[in-house]
């Protein structure tokens, strides 16, 4: 197996009323578990493919490995950004960022659910450092891993698949960001940040 599902760093019922635990359970050991499957999956068969040179099937199992592969990535990153002690206001370099690039946080908020509530369909919403713009882009990630441009570091993502957050807040999906912010876990979004900063140092 190359890639595997990762522990939580809090069990199912930490992040009460705010997730339910049944929604956590489910999200994690089912959902994100069989992304990890389908990634997995997806590499044997490519392999498969080049030793019996049938390479007529690459183009649909890149596309299986994307689409696997994000949704490995992008919920690796959500769980690590949730925490029971999460909520609040940043502080920090978080803070400052945030002031700089979208004018205060209360702007930064707003701005993130309005880009979360208007996914059509199943997506994410994102905070990412732009490697180029050397700044923080709020962006919206159709599916798993559609619409996003390259060079876009995840520091805060929020998953607005409807397996997210239907048991628990039916189809209001503005109930479940606002109940979100209680749990952002705001010292991974720092270290995400300034991991993120120094990666893009010298690239372009």
């Amino acid at each position: 197996m190359v890639y595997t599902l990762p522990d939580l760093d809090y069990d199912y019922g930490a992040l009460a009323p705010h997730i339910a635990p049944e929604i956590m359970e489910l999200h994690h050991s089912k959902h994100h578990a069989a992304y990890v499957a389908g990634a997995n999956t997806a590499l044997e068969q490519l392999a498969q493919a080049r030793e019996s040179g049938n390479f007529g099937a690459i183009n649909k199992l890149e596309k299986d490995l994307a689409f696997h592969l994000g949704g490995h990535i992008n919920h690796s990153v959500f769980w690590k950004n949730m925490s029971p002690d999460g909520g609040g206001e940043p502080d920090g370099d978080v803070a400052d960022a945030l002031t700089e690039f979208f004018g205060s946080f209360d702007g930064f908020k707003k701005h993130f659910a309005a880009t979360a509530n208007g996914i059509q369909g199943s997506g994410w919403a994102m905070l990412v450092w732009d490697t180029l713009g050397q700044r923080l882009n709020i962006n919206q990630l159709f599916d798993q891993q559609g619409n996003l441009p390259a060079g876009q570091l995840p520091v805060l993502q929020l998953d607005m698949w409807e397996h997210a957050f239907y048991l628990q807040y039916k189809n209001v999906k503005g109930d479940y960001v606002n109940a979100w912010w209680n749990v952002v876990n705001w010292d991974d979004v720092a270290q995400r940040l300034a991991k993120a900063k120094a990666a893009a140092a010298g690239l372009f």
